[in-house]
């Protein structure tokens, strides 16, 4: 897990996609961050990103790093509504301050429940491993 966190933070800007119905939805992302040995992610909890993951939990996401590899995470996310992981991802990133504060009502952080996230490169490699 802990190589995904880091390739995800080193590339900046990475994709997630989402269902809705039976039509994928992609956008970009950038706060991820660890806590209690889980990756999480940052959202607004009005958004149809976050409506989308709590009607389907199973989500990917995708970047590029500038060594010309990429990876893919995919799993389940679930909600976690707790102050103090609200607390450490605006520490993390505090960036999100201007955008979210503890108590405005629509700060939300997710994390992996389960997956798998796989680094690939453009000679054929590849390194998969559990979240």
């Amino acid at each position: 897990m802990k190589k995904a966190l880091e390739f995800l933070k080193e590339s900046g800007t990475f994709y997630l996609a989402t269902t809705e119905g039976d039509q994928p939805r992609v956008k970009p992302f950038g706060a991820v961050f660890e806590y209690e040995e889980k990756l999480y992610i940052v959202t607004n909890n009005k958004k149809d990103c976050f409506k989308q993951m709590l009607q389907n939990p199973k989500v990917e996401i995708s970047t590029m790093n500038k060594k010309g590899q990429w990876i893919r995470v995919a799993g389940e996310v679930a909600n976690d509504d707790r102050r103090e992981v609200k607390e450490f991802a605006l520490e993390a990133y505090p960036s999100l301050k201007r955008m979210y504060s503890l108590d405005d009502g629509i700060f939300a952080v997710l994390y992996f429940t389960k997956g798998t996230a796989s680094i690939y490169s453009i000679n054929g490699e590849t390194e998969t491993f559990s979240l």
